[in-house]
């Protein structure tokens, strides 16, 4: 199945993109967050906030044909 990610910030190095430009995966059914998190070989004690389809998710999210995965560092700031 075909899902959309887009890593942001300092995770864009994970990417085959320099800019926010989604990546197209073509990932197994039955894939969470998680598997996708392996595959782009993100550390996991790299902290991740977490989208699917614009609500918040986590590695456990179960994925579907054509979902929307955003990934972001945390943000800090005052």
């Amino acid at each position: 199945m075909k899902v959309e990610i887009k890593l942001f910030a300092g995770l864009r190095k994970y990417s085959s993109h320099e800019r926010a430009e989604p990546v197209i995966l073509d990932i197994p059914h039955g894939s969470a967050v998680g598997d996708i998190l392996a595959l782009l070989e993100i550390p996991q004690d790299i902290k991740k906030i977490i989208f699917v389809n614009g609500v918040h998710g986590a590695e456990e999210t179960q994925l579907n044909e054509h979902d929307r995965v955003g990934i972001f560092p945390p943000v800090a700031g005052g």
